[in-house]
């Protein structure tokens, strides 16, 4: 069986092509296994095992294969998979095969569902959550006993769990770093694990703080978007005078801000006296296909998750009656209930009907006063949101409604058509912040932390102007005193991983080879290390996505060089190559560059770096010492120094003629270096 990297849909032997979602099950360069970030959920019951003793098999199974489904269901539910069935253990994993950028906080939620429905049930449990890079297997058949994923990060969940209060879920300290603004925690006592030479930190998981795919925003003031900002408000202005409809969709990665561009707009809408209603689309846990729309006429009518079906049919009713009068009002709340997952049995004969009543109530609503609908996270929608947003966009007239959508790139590539032909449409792009711009942040938000000399440039320059990777940056920084303001937390690892698996398997492919090669990569050098029939094709295809630029300018005549757009997009990458796979490609650059650039002394440092990570440790230092010969003969006698250093690093020390010539050559370098410094106030005007 073959496992979709895309969906985790298990395919035959021999599939070319996924039986759920489609996507390409042949991924050129493909290693079978990746490093990932994976969140491990481990479920046991308590004291089942005596009780098991003294049941006959049956009666066992019948007690563990309902909890068995329950837990899957659950794990499924939130976007994991199950790794294994142990008795009445249970190993679920999130971020593998495919990532999704919210894994440790999904997994968070599932626990915790779990855990509530097993105290409604009367099932006492022990939960745990942990989250860390492990190997995966990715055409591991768990259903079939085959482990998926190893690393330290299964083992210290199973402590964890086993540590764990009865009823209770438990995480490590990586999934409380990344979860700790949706889930609320209370501290617990380290666990002293088996093997571990400290304690392990923990926390008690208490409840969810936050609606699925929300996240509470940092009292900080909104930084480097006054242009958009702007923007939106004279389309608004716009809007309110001239009463013509209007649709903008706001695009950006995750992380770039479009959430708190959105509430800076509404906050202004507001206190124009606008009336502002709010709708989210969510990658799971979504109860109807229109569900944005749908807490959009929920909020309009007053109507709640928790109330009775009858009760939220009467206030729609009421509330419908209020606007287009008793007499329409029938036909219309009725079409309204269906389309927003409240209808009875009743049914229309074609889905204008439904699309016809949201019209009318939205046309209502704008005609009593300006009104701005915000649709946030749409490239999680529904296909049929989609249809209804645009309906909306082409045919209400006359009438002062802003439709506001939030989404990140990737609609695009699923609706490439998006919002062509709609008589008022407009999109607008958020990049990156300005340096200036993220300098300010950075600094804000370490000065909240209390972490003023972390370094706020750096925090910066790491995060390439993303605020949200800003902000769990200087989180990491301020929390880990000792962390490195270029270490990636767990968090954005996490978010840019999921971009990645976003992608279509072969495009995927040559991103990580090209990762190899560095931030900057020529087109021979991956198909060097892999066959591609359609390498031009593809690449041109990741330029599109913004993730590469081809270069004007290429240092290999008669190829082509890139450059990896976002410098953590190659970081994550790379990082996802095993050791062996690593070392295999690394060669093959190698080799490409040594075809490549000849006699030309400039490339030494780099084949040095390749022919290192490739285990070639002797051709290293032969590349090392000729990079250091030649900084030495231009008086850079601190950068010599440094690389004939990186020599006796990897030189055996058993070669002792070859260390004694590179230590004589490093003693020289010093000398001259001592006397740089003399050597310059010497020089003549």
């Amino acid at each position: 069986m073959l496992i979709c990297t895309r969906c985790g849909q298990e395919n035959p032997e021999g599939a070319r092509f996924c039986n759920a979602c489609g996507a390409s099950l042949v991924e050129p360069g493909r290693t079978g296994e990746e490093r990932r970030i994976v969140s491990v959920l481990f479920v046991d019951l308590v004291g089942f095992t005596s009780r098991a003793e003294r049941l006959d098999p049956e009666d066992v199974r019948a007690i563990l294969t309902p909890y068995h489904q329950r837990v899957r269901s659950e794990i499924e539910r939130f976007g994991g998979m199950v790794e294994k069935f142990v008795g009445d253990a249970v190993m679920g994993v999130f971020g593998a095969p495919t990532a999704y950028g919210d894994d440790p906080e999904r997994a968070v939620r599932a626990a915790l569902a779990v855990r509530d429905w097993a105290g409604e049930d009367g099932l006492q449990v022990r939960i745990a959550v942990n989250t860390g890079e492990a190997i995966v297997a990715l055409e591991a058949r768990p259903g079939h006993g085959e482990a998926m994923i190893a690393g330290d990060v299964v083992n210290t969940a199973a402590r964890l769990q086993a540590a764990a209060p009865v009823g209770a879920v438990l995480v490590g300290e990586e999934t409380y770093a990344s979860t700790r603004a949706p889930i609320e925690y209370r501290p617990a006592q380290p666990v002293k694990a088996k093997g571990k030479a400290a304690p392990v930190r923990a926390w008690l998981a208490l409840r969810a703080v936050a609606a699925v795919g929300e996240r509470p925003l940092t009292p900080v003031p909104m930084v480097g978007r006054e242009r958009e900002l702007d923007a939106l408000t004279g389309i608004w202005e716009r809007v309110a005078d001239e009463r013509r409809p209007h649709l903008v969709t706001v695009f950006g990665a995750a992380g770039i801000g479009k959430s708190r561009l959105a509430l800076e707009f509404s906050q202004h809408v507001a206190s124009r006296d606008g009336r502002v209603i709010r709708g989210r689309s969510t990658p799971y846990g979504a109860s109807s296909p229109y569900s944005a729309f749908a807490q959009h006429v929920k909020q309009f009518a007053g109507v709640f998750d928790s109330d009775e079906l009858t009760d939220a049919r009467a206030k729609l009713h009421v509330a419908v009656a209020e606007l287009v009068g008793s007499t329409a009002a029938e036909e219309h709340s009725a079409h309204l209930a269906m389309l927003v997952g409240l209808g009875a049995e009743e049914d229309v004969p074609d889905r204008e009907t439904l699309f016809f009543s949201a019209r009318v109530l939205v046309e209502s609503l704008a005609s009593e006063g300006p009104t701005l609908l915000l649709f946030e996270d749409i490239h999680w929608a529904d296909g049929s949101l989609l249809d209804l947003l645009e309906t909306l966009a082409s045919r209400v007239r006359e009438v002062p409604l802003l439709l506001l959508a939030l989404a990140r790139p990737e609609l695009l590539s699923a609706r490439p058509g998006w919002g062509g032909g709609l008589p008022a449409y407009s999109a607008l792009p958020l990049d990156r912040l300005s340096d200036d711009a993220a300098q300010e942040l950075a600094e804000r938000l370490l000065a909240r932390y209390e972490a003023q000399d972390r370094h706020p440039s750096a925090v910066a320059r790491t995060a390439e102007g993303n605020p949200l990777f800003i902000e769990e940056l200087a989180a990491s920084l301020a929390e880990r005193s000792t962390a490195d303001s270029s270490d990636l937390p767990t968090s954005v690892r996490a978010i840019v991983a999921a971009r990645l698996d976003a992608l279509p398997p072969e495009e995927r492919s040559v991103l990580v080879d090209a990762a190899v090669v560095g931030r900057v990569f020529w087109r021979g050098a991956l198909a060097r290390m892999s066959e591609r029939e359609k390498l031009s094709e593809l690449l041109g295809s990741l330029e599109e996505r913004d993730l590469i630029r081809r270069e004007a300018v290429s240092r290999i005549g008669g190829d082509q060089q890139f450059a990896f757009k976002h410098g953590l997009i190659h970081d994550v990458a790379y990082m996802r190559l095993p050791r062996a796979a690593r070392h295999e490609r690394h060669a093959a650059v190698a080799a490409y560059l040594e075809e490549t650039t000849g006699g030309v002394g400039q490339s030494n440092e780099a084949l040095a770096h390749h022919w290192r990570e490739a285990g070639e440790h002797e051709r290293a230092v032969d590349c090392l010492v000729a990079a250091a010969d030649q900084a030495g003969r231009g008086w850079a006698k601190e950068r010599a120094v440094a690389l004939y250093r990186a020599a006796l690093e990897l030189i055996p020390a058993a070669d002792e003629e070859r260390r004694r010539d590179v230590t004589r050559r490093l003693a020289v370098a010093m000398q001259a270096l001592y006397h740089v410094a003399d050597a310059e106030r010497l020089r003549p005007n």
